[in-house]
């Protein structure tokens, strides 16, 4: 009785655990102690349990982690990307102390900062070196004589 309970609860704790992390990390560990919960419904003795979470576990972590992990991996580029290199127009004067800054490039505005904390002028023509999140980080580019 007492193990069906530890199982249960070992379960669902992982379970919440996974959730809350998303990091696929417990999930294996969740699966195995609900192998050892099915045992302990068939009065299997506590060590035959204790196997099954161990062994479950471990083999899912060996043979599934990896693939997971490669999955997970992989980079899906976005259209977002599309805009890395390009140039585009400060309409917000871009201060990385203050946090403000705007640029339009391709008919989009972005949150702005500049890569080297220097201070950019509205109007300021820029190109966009990398983003990071919904933010680009851009240089000014100097007009050439």
């Amino acid at each position: 009785m007492y193990e069906l309970i530890f199982w249960g609860a070992l379960f669902i704790v992982l379970v919440i655990a996974e959730s809350i992390s998303l990091q696929l990390v417990s999930i294996w560990f969740a699966v195995g102690s609900a192998a050892a919960f099915i045992a302990s419904l068939f009065h299997a003795p506590i060590l035959v349990q204790i196997i099954l979470f161990l062994v479950i576990s471990t083999l899912l972590l060996i043979f599934t982690r990896p693939i997971v992990c490669k999955a997970k991996a992989t980079h899906k580029p976005t259209n977002a990307d599309a805009v890395i290199g390009k140039e585009g127009v400060v309409t917000e004067k871009i201060d990385n102390l203050r946090g403000v800054g705007r640029v339009q490039v391709d008919g989009l505005s972005w949150n702005a900062r500049s890569e080297d904390n220097l201070i950019i002028e509205k109007d300021a023509v820029i190109q966009i070196g990398r983003i990071e999140g919904v933010t680009v980080f851009v240089k000014e580019v100097k007009a050439s004589n």
